[in-house]
């Protein structure tokens, strides 16, 4: 995978350099005998410009979130300074300096381009990226003297990785900032009660863009309300939290969440990004499991989404969404729906022991499992049958039905699709982690416009009539659309702010654990 330097990659490092690879790198790399090869980062006996600025790229590798230690940078500008500084260097040093620098720039690409840790690793399933030809781009790139290109290359095009990048060097500085000092924790703070520590709120609150600059100062008021009222509000929305503008316990627990644990939080969002496969031209849909939320753009690289909203998605505690990505290939228009055989067992049979007539409640039905084109009457081992999965439980078409009017369906193997509901009181909460894996959308209505939109003949109009008609109808997608489902508790919206959500299912933690692993 991208994300290890291959033994092609290793090849193509040592065609960049000259002389020995002695000892066995520090990345665990096996070592190499003697090459004759072309220097690229040498010339007349001395570091070369190039060397020079590959140093300066590798400084700079924090601005994307990685760790310029990783690429021995200080190492490797030591070494330039002193072989600018000898009399005669010996091949041998020039060698072992065109070297190290050329596989700590390759490494850098590498990371770049595919993260530094294996995304099965540390809870997702997206499909390994092809390695790209690291050392044949890095070799063009020197020889077209534009070494940034090649970095500009490699970085992902999302926008939001961009919008990410400008955000991580705001929280860091915002870090550095000692005036941004923690305030007393209360209770509960509702509009128009006395808080002595309001002028320090407000101070962070102005920080953080959520109070106008222009906003007037509070050096003695001690009264909560007025324009900090309203920034806590949106600081609450920025926060996956109700917007009601009291300072209740949860409200309290993110102000005061150590800026420094923001900044990881955009660095652990930039690498995610890292590992996502490259999109196709055309439309893309990508939901963000913590922050509830289903985005639609024309393509990858554009700032502002076509169609968003939000969605709800599974319980953390037991039915969690899987992470993936897949082609979306059709739609289905009042979908039945089969219930998995643990709904059945777990949820549905216990019902139906205390409540015979509620298959009948539920618009539900028998069918075969091997032929369901007609519904079976109950019979006396029906239940048994049920619970070995050779009959099995479908819903019909109707307001009842729990996948609503239309579901979109990308064939994955964890049987994981969006689709409308019935149950739409759960989208006015701020938390919405609540199905068992399947993801429910807030307006499938938009999603099925921005999704048919290339498609003959598909208006808002026919739309709505396909939704509310009396048949099933399979709508094949002419050009399947990409769907991202991915986890990230830190993204920047196209207007540049940033948001932060809970680690809902612990998966922060687990990368944040590989990463610092991975520097032992």
């Amino acid at each position: 995978m991208a994300r290890r330097l291959t033994w092609a990659l290793l090849v193509g490092c040592v065609t960049l350099s000259w002389g020995v690879v002695s000892a066995a790198p520090r990345y665990g790399l096996p070592g190499l005998s003697s090459a004759e090869c072309r220097p690229h980062w040498c010339a007349a006996g001395r570091p070369a410009r190039a060397a020079y600025q590959a140093i300066d790229l590798l400084r700079a590798a924090d601005a994307h979130g990685l760790a310029p230690d990783d690429y021995e940078v200080d190492r490797l500008e030591a070494q330039a300074m002193a072989l600018a500084g000898a009399t005669t260097p010996t091949p041998d040093d020039l060698a072992a300096f065109d070297t190290a620098l050329g596989r700590s720039l390759l490494r850098y690409l590498s990371d770049l381009s595919g993260g530094r840790v294996d995304p099965h690793d540390v809870g997702f399933h997206y499909e390994a990226r092809e390695d790209r030809p690291l050392a044949e781009h890095l070799s063009r790139a020197i020889a077209e003297d534009d070494l940034a290109g090649a970095v500009r290359a490699f970085e992902p095009s999302f926008a939001q990785y961009r919008r990410l990048k400008d955000a991580l060097a705001r929280y860091r500085a915002l870090a550095r900032d000692l005036a941004l000092s923690p305030f007393t924790d209360v209770r509960r703070l509702r509009e128009g009660e006395a808080y002595a520590d309001l002028p320090q709120l407000a101070r962070v609150l102005r920080a953080l863009g959520d109070l106008p600059g222009d906003a007037a100062p509070l050096e003695s008021s001690e009264v909560y309300g007025g324009e900090v009222l309203e920034a806590v509000r949106r600081f609450q929305a920025r926060h996956g939290l109700e917007p009601d503008g009291v300072l209740g316990s949860e409200t309290f627990r993110q102000l005061t969440v150590p800026l420094p644990l923001r900044v990881r939080q955009i660095e652990l969002a930039l690498e995610r990004l890292r590992w996502l496969p490259a999109a196709p031209p055309g439309r893309l849909v990508v939901v963000n499991v913590p922050a509830f939320r289903l985005v639609g753009f024309e393509s990858a690289g554009e700032n502002r989404p076509v169609v968003q909203m939000g969605v709800v998605v599974g319980r953390a505690a037991r039915w969690r969404t899987p992470l993936f990505a897949e082609d979306m290939r059709y739609l289905t228009f009042r979908p039945y729906w089969y219930p998995p055989l643990s709904i059945v067992r777990n949820e549905i049979l216990p019902e139906l022991l205390r409540d015979p007539a509620y298959l009948s409640a539920q618009d539900m039905e028998v069918v075969a499992a091997a032929n369901d084109a007609t519904a079976l009457p109950w019979a006396q081992d029906t239940a048994a049958q049920l619970e070995i999965g050779t009959l099995r439980i479908r819903q019909r078409p109707g307001a009842r039905n729990a996948l609503g009017l239309v579901k979109f369906v990308f064939p994955n193997a964890y049987d994981v699709y969006l689709h409308d509901t019935p149950a739409t009181g759960l989208f006015a909460r701020a938390r919405r982690d609540f199905s068992h894996g399947c993801i429910r959308v807030e307006d499938p209505l938009a999603l099925a416009e921005f999704v048919l939109a290339s498609e003959a003949g598909w208006t808002r109009a026919r739309i709505e009539q396909a939704m509310r008609g009396e048949s099933t109808l399979q709508v094949d997608l002419a050009v399947p659309i990409p769907v991202f489902i991915y986890y990230t508790t830190a993204i920047v919206r196209a207007d540049g702010r940033i948001e932060f959500y809970d680690d809902i299912y612990g998966l922060d933690r687990a990368l944040d654990d590989a990463l610092r692993a991975r520097t032992r």
